[in-house]
């Protein structure tokens, strides 16, 4: 008998693909059966090698090293997930195996996954891709019906490849030469680095921000207000006020426009994103999580899509996914809605995937077994859907225009034609606990439209001067810097680009999440702050690693590699020659600037071993001498095993006396606890010792 290996991305979705299959067979990191073998990689499980790969010069951060470019690239199996590449090498090698069919996930990593496996396995035999946007049995058996040759997709793996290798490249070479330069861990990332710029620049617009004041003057008019434009003398508003209150305003046009806003169009990943962030507060990395799980759990399409449209061929698919939400969310009970589908179908529109919309086998599931936060993100694509499906919301503006005392005033007002689409999202925003941003400009124009008519006049009308401030720029949130990333770029971009902006949907989260476990941005509440590191790196880096437009210029470079539409050797000969001139250019720099990233930080005591400066690092407690190797860890195996937190406090006592009191001290094996004291013991050797006694001095444990 023969076999087909399926290879998908994780183990949950190798479960899934083998019970839309029929395959029930466990085995060890497989699954058997009915003629296939279905395995997964777990995530990244080959990566591109470090570079100490490429010769023991490269295995310390030097500048005469620099840079570093590979003529044969090196890979690696991730160390912790040896067994499981063993296990699929070895059923690519079986005998009977005739096949691999490429199950990761449909996009440009998920392409990469598998292919790096694949190479590294030494695998010759045919492939296949598996490729679909959903996770339902039907959509599955559908894929498997329909599977491509895997050559279909070189293009797409070029691109990938070109991707990886060239954050490689400007990760490595331009993060050790600057660290090296500045004397600090500077992570520096290809599109990592121009998202920080972003964040640097409107901190410091709001930093330079000089306030101003003006005014405007207000008419009362039969219950509606006439403003005048805006004043930057008080004086001024003053004299006009008092010109005003004894004068006639009469009444010079009235302009009726009909407005409409159109429906929402269906979320892409960046979209669910932003609104995610807007309405519950969830990072970009913890929608992407949510909605990949509901994904899993096949209660929502694939979510790295960059699509707003569904394909031509899904108009049904689209009604009866209307009307199942109909039934199913709270929000739309009593609502009279007529879903009109024709407007969110577009082939043309659709890239890889098209948008995320809710499975029908939601109809079976119950929402209220689901964790909130997923229950939200489900909710929340599924009332998209509706929005989307519509009608217009249609209003009339009215704009009143009056003379008084040779000012010009204006009143403003709509009145309602049609609800559409906003109904539905008026009960949706009811049902939620905390009610997220409104547009400012809606609620300018919330009042009844004035009943004015051209020429009416009013004898000295009611007057009053409301005095205002100009406000800075707001600090970026996730959902406002999304939309930054996501437009990066785009006005010195061709208009006929296929891909602008910073990375892509399904990367964007991951970058944002670096640039704050890297300690250059720090979350507060929604917003997102450059720290004073982070405002140092964009301060020394030249704007070729910080240009927004350039990092989105090479992201629609990848695309259209992906396309076939651009050379993907002569993309990566560019970044080759980017990092040489990175290196050409910095060979030196001032005293000054090497000490613009030293830190301040209060010293813990005195080095037992070479006098020197010790100070408290995030993990342990350091000699800030680099010759010298003294280092307390603080999750100590000592300490750890004492259930005792290693603080300063204890570090500061055992540097100057050599002993610190320490209270309930755990035995473990007394399984109790005492009050006692730590000893310093250090032996000059790699790892520091402590011993613990007793107040009669007797020795209970030691570490080595």
């Amino acid at each position: 008998m023969s076999y087909a290996l399926v290879i998908a991305e994780k183990p949950s979705v190798g479960a899934a693909i083998a019970a839309a299959l029929g395959v029930s067979g466990k085995k060890d990191g497989y699954i058997e059966g009915g003629g296939y073998l279905i395995s997964w990689c777990v995530g990244h499980l080959v990566e591109l090698a470090e570079a100490a790969a490429y010769g023991e010069q490269y295995r310390k951060w030097q500048l005469d090293s620099l840079p570093i470019l590979p003529q044969e690239w090196q890979y690696t199996v991730s160390p912790d997930k040896g067994k499981q590449f063993k296990t699929l090498k070895e059923l690519m090698h079986r005998a009977d195996v005739t096949e691999v069919v490429n199950a990761c996930d449909a996009g440009r990593e998920g392409e990469l996954i598998f292919r790096f496996v694949y190479d590294m396995a030494g695998c010759k035999k045919p492939m296949r891709r598996l490729w679909i946007s959903s996770m339902e049995t039907a959509a599955i058996r559908q894929g498997f019906d329909n599977l491509k040759d895997g050559s279909e997709y070189e293009a797409l793996y070029a691109s990938a490849l070109c991707r990886a290798k060239a954050d490689w490249l400007i990760g490595i070479n331009a993060t050790r030469l600057f660290s090296c330069l500045y004397g600090k861990t500077l992570n520096v990332g290809r599109v990592q680095t121009p998202t920080l710029k972003m964040l640097v620049d409107r901190d410091a617009a709001i930093s330079h921000f000089q306030k101003e004041k003006y005014y405007h003057v207000r008419l009362g008019l039969s219950g509606a207000e006439a403003a005048s434009a805006k004043i930057p003398d008080a004086a001024e508003a003053e004299a006009l006020k008092t010109a005003c209150e004894a004068s006639r305003a009469v009444c010079t046009s009235v302009l009726r426009e009909k407005k409409t806003a159109a429906p929402p169009k269906l979320f892409d990943l960046t979209s669910l994103q932003r609104e995610a962030n807007r309405i519950f507060g969830y990072t970009a990395k913890q929608t992407l999580d949510l909605a990949q799980a509901l994904y899993e759990k096949k209660l929502l399409t694939y979510p790295r899509t960059d699509s707003t449209y569904l394909t031509d061929d899904m108009g049904e698919t689209a009604a009866s996914t209307a009307a199942m939400l109909c039934g199913k969310l709270a929000f739309m009970e009593g609502a009279e809605f007529s879903p009109d589908v024709s407007r969110i179908l577009d082939s043309r529109q659709v890239s890889d995937h098209h948008a995320i919309i809710p499975t029908m086998e939601l109809a079976k599931a119950d929402l209220a077994a689901l964790p909130e936060s997923e229950r939200n993100i489900l909710t929340l694509a599924g009332a998209r859907l509706l929005f989307a499906a519509a009608e217009p919301h249609t209003y009339e503006v009215v704009t009143a225009v009056f003379q008084c005392a040779g000012g010009e005033f204006t009143a403003k007002g709509k009145t309602v034609l049609c609800m559409g689409w906003k109904e539905l999202e008026r009960r949706y925003r009811a049902t939620l606990k905390k009610k997220p941003d409104t547009d400012g400009e809606e609620n300018a124009l919330a009042l009844d439209a004035p009943p004015f008519a051209e020429g009416q006049s009013f004898d000295r009308p009611a007057v009053k001067v409301t005095a205002h401030d100009t406000t800075p720029p707001k600090q970026h949130t996730e959902a406002s810097l999304l939309s930054a990333m996501e437009r990066a770029g785009n006005e010195d971009t061709d208009p006929d680009a296929e891909r602008r902006g910073l990375g892509t949907p399904a990367t964007r989260a991951a970058v944002i999440e670096k640039l704050v476990k890297s300690g250059f941005v720090e979350r507060k509440g929604k917003q997102l702050i450059p720290t004073g590191d982070g405002n140092g790196l964009v301060a020394v880096l030249p704007d070729v690693l910080t240009s927004p437009q350039l990092t989105a210029e090479w992201e629609n470079t990848l695309t259209q590699i992906a396309k076939g539409k651009a050379d993907a050797d002569g993309f990566m000969r560019g970044i080759e020659a980017m990092a040489r001139e990175l290196v050409q250019a910095h060979p030196n720099i001032s005293d000054a600037d090497k000490a613009r990233f030293k830190e301040d930080k209060p010293v813990i005591g005195k080095c037992p071993r070479c006098g020197g400066s010790v100070y408290e690092g995030r993990k342990n407690y350091y000699c800030g001498n680099r010759d010298c190797a003294f280092t307390m860890w603080k999750n100590d195996r000592f300490f750890e095993e004492r259930k005792t937190a290693f603080t300063p406090k204890i570090a500061a006592a055992l540097l100057k006396d050599g002993k610190a009191k320490v209270k309930k001290l755990y035995s473990p094996k007394t399984g109790k606890t005492y009050d006692g004291l730590v000893l310093l013991a250090d032996t000059g050797g790699k790892y520091v010792n402590y011993r613990a006694t007793v107040s009669r001095d007797r020795e209970l444990t030691q570490q080595a």
